[in-house]
């Protein structure tokens, strides 16, 4: 039978056993997808959510600037239910995505290497854990994931790990607050450098230069900036076949409880199928990817699959932003940019605190023009004037704070919420421990020295009170040497079941303070070189 949803014309009946069946779409499994497709491997990539054309990127953007536009991701509801049950309330729908791309469909598109002392805190600084990979294992495969992704960036920040090619594309230079904040920083002794963007600074794979819309999050409409939909093309370009709307429900496997042999999953009508491979990868973020380990439990896995370390979903893991907006008595042209191109990694490796720290110079602060006018009540000169007094003079610097990992600190099921399939739905255990607070506390510290230099008047700020999290899911499935004590090994094969594999920042054992997409990305490559020698 073949499965057909609201008449969309969509097979999505199971493949014929393929070599590899691929649980998610964003940039860890689609990019692994596309690698082991071009090598000539039968590749089937399972996607709980639609797919977003590029021809509704201007609607969803009109949808995102006016007034009580709602969610243009369609992200809540039932399908998308989940529970917060830490010291601090876990926004989790806020900024995931689940559809054909992942999270990168809104991501900001900034991508940094990890430094070196992100793979060794524990030997370094007696906190966290050691990676069972270091930066040199993962340096071929940085390089290589600023190809695929198409990064633009410049060689100029003196505190970044070793490289030895440049980038894809040069840096986008910096913005005009940029320039407000270089003197400042200048005489203070602190260093700015440019930021690394996956957004095209010139044409670049196929796709245009970045126009200036200034929307990057939530929406690019040029399609300058990646989203992994860039990879699923190409996969399915190489042969693999990618199936939107089948949300897996659980993995199952064989009496030896030694492999995986089924993912089942459901379709928009309501049935449910068994797709059946060689290799299974898991690829659904650090939330998702847990909870179907969680929901897959068996009597050999009682716990849930690949857990018999009892790690999967513990060890949660966020970065905390810090920051700090106020007025200046010129203009700052905020808004023109929508996206950072000035940071600065000097007080990252600091030992004091041991928390890694980012600082950024925004370039998105204060109102935007547009929505302020759309938003507005007034008309004519009068809305004209407000917008002259409300608009260009802000400045914002923001930071983003290392998280380290803690037990405690997890991605559980909620047996009294379930979803639109009537499944758990996640339940996240989060808190910020008195270390993480400490280097927010050092964050505005540094800013509130860069605010002073400039006279500008403070207006906000954002402390270890009002802190949350940037939404980088990461630590659930975290990777090692020893399987009493991880979930994956260092190629991302679980300890448990020969042909599973788990790949994106759940795998992290530490976070740092970067962005976590390079990373991913890195890792991915690395994972399909692993995996490949399998088939």
């Amino acid at each position: 039978m073949t499965t057909m949803a609201d008449g969309d014309g969509v097979d999505r009946t199971p493949s014929d056993r393929p070599d590899v069946c691929v649980v998610g779409s964003g940039p860890a499994g689609s990019i692994l997808a596309h690698r082991l497709a071009t090598a000539g491997h039968e590749v089937v990539v399972l996607e709980a959510g639609r797919r977003f054309e590029m021809d509704e990127r201007v609607e969803q953007l009109e949808a995102h600037v006016r007034p009580n536009g709602g969610p243009i991701w369609e992200m809540g509801g039932e399908r998308d239910a989940f529970t917060s049950s830490g010291e601090r309330h876990y926004p989790l729908n806020a900024a995931r995505v689940k559809g054909v791309g992942g999270t990168t469909l809104h991501w900001q598109g900034m991508v940094m290497r990890l430094h070196e002392r992100d793979f060794e805190m524990a030997s370094r600084h007696g906190v966290g854990a050691d990676w069972p990979v270091g930066y040199d294992d993962l340096r071929p495969y940085y390089a290589a994931a600023e190809r695929e992704l198409g990064v633009a960036g410049a060689a100029d920040n003196p505190y970044a790990p070793p490289r030895g090619e440049p980038y894809p594309m040069t840096a986008f230079p910096p913005s005009h607050s940029d320039s407000i904040f270089a003197a400042a920083c200048e005489r203070l002794g602190i260093d700015m450098h440019s930021v690394p963007n996956a957004r095209n600074s010139e044409g670049y794979d196929g796709r245009s230069a970045c126009v200036g819309y200034g929307t990057c999050k939530p929406v690019c409409p040029s399609g300058a900036k990646y989203t992994a939909e860039r990879h699923v093309e190409k996969a399915e370009a190489a042969g693999a076949r990618v199936v939107d709307r089948v949300p897996v429900q659980r993995l199952e496997h064989d009496d030896a409880g030694e492999s995986v042999t089924a993912a089942i999953y459901s379709t928009p009508d309501g049935d449910e199928h068994r797709q059946e491979a060689d290799q299974f990868v898991v690829a659904c973020g650090g939330v998702e990817t847990p909870r179907l380990l969680l929901l897959s439990a068996s009597p050999q896995y009682p716990d849930g699959l690949a857990n018999s370390s009892g790690l999967v979903g513990r060890y949660f893991m966020d970065h905390v932003f810090a920051g700090m907006g106020g007025r200046l008595d010129r203009p700052t042209r905020q808004n023109h940019v929508g996206f950072n191109t000035s940071e600065c990694h000097q007080f990252y490796d600091d030992e004091e605190p041991v928390n890694g720290l980012k600082l950024e110079f925004l370039n998105y602060a204060g109102p935007s023009p547009v929505m302020e006018a759309l938003r507005s009540k007034t008309w004519g000169d009068e809305l004209l004037g407000q917008l002259r007094e409300s608009y260009g003079s802000h400045v914002a610097m923001g930071a983003l704070v290392e998280q380290l990992p803690r037990e405690e600190n997890a991605i559980t099921l909620d047996d009294s919420r379930t979803d639109d399939h009537g499944n758990p739905v996640p339940n996240v255990t989060w808190s910020v421990d008195s270390e993480t607070e400490a280097a927010i506390e050092r964050a505005n510290e540094i800013q509130r020295r860069v605010f002073e230099e400039l006279g500008v008047d403070v207006e906000w700020s954002v402390g270890p009170a009002e802190t949350g999290p940037a939404f980088h899911h990461m630590g659930t499935t975290r990777m090692g040497t020893d399987p009493a004590e991880s979930v994956v090994d260092a190629d991302l094969r679980t300890h448990d079941l020969s042909n599973l594999w788990l790949v994106g920042s759940g795998v992290f054992p530490t976070g740092g303070a970067m962005n976590p997409t390079l990373t991913i990305a890195a890792l991915s490559l690395r994972a399909a070189d692993a995996l490949e020698t399998t088939l």
